[in-house]
């Protein structure tokens, strides 16, 4: 039987905040919630929340599905990893942050060793049962047009999984309250720190 993480108290929870010293930097594929987990996760500890989607669409002034779609994944690469440096650069100055990458900026070599270097990368991982549930809610994921969405979510799992393994902490991201994922993140951050 798996044993939740208890809720810390405000207290405990201030107090953990004090020690992260770095942006905290949610990794994972895509529909695995880190950008739902990461607001929670961020509101909790008192820090600023951003989405590296949202920041890269504002950059380009395009949805990402049109940026894949005129440019291609490698120009979006680029310009993904031009934005997680400057967000990682903002949270140095402006104190922290939590962070939700793209489900392909952490595969990315230059950009992993920017977050591994400046940041402290969280893996939310989860099963594909789990992601294709998730993933089905919404049609802009430019990675799932034209094929079998099982296909392949299974097949980035498996080229991105050991990038991912390089996080220092994993937590598994299940169906039910997110609000679970964000208590076994503190958990994992307490024992990391």
């Amino acid at each position: 039987m798996e044993v939740e993480a208890a809720t810390p108290s405000p207290r405990e929870i201030e107090a953990l905040a004090r020690r992260v010293d770095r942006p905290l930097v949610l990794v994972g594929l895509m529909g695995v919630g880190k950008s739902t987990v990461g607001r929670r996760l961020a509101s909790l500890l008192q820090f600023d929340f951003v989405d590296a989607d949202e920041e890269i669409e504002k950059a380009a002034q395009m949805p990402i599905s049109e940026i894949f779609e005129t440019y291609g994944e490698p120009y979006f690469r680029s310009g993904e990893r031009r934005v997680i440096a400057r967000l990682i650069d903002d949270a140095a100055r402006d104190g922290n942050k939590v962070l939700a990458t793209g489900g392909g900026a952490f595969a990315d070599p230059e950009t992993r060793a920017l977050i591994l270097e400046r940041g402290i990368a969280i893996w939310l991982d989860s099963d594909t049962d789990t992601l294709l549930e998730r993933v089905s809610r919404k049609s802009n994921r430019p990675l799932l047009t034209g094929g079998d969405p099982r296909a392949t979510l299974d097949r980035l799992r498996a080229e991105r999984g050991p990038a991912y393994a390089e996080a220092p902490i994993r937590v598994e991201s299940r169906t039910g309250p997110h609000q679970r994922t964000v208590l076994a993140i503190l958990s994992e951050l307490e024992a990391f720190l």
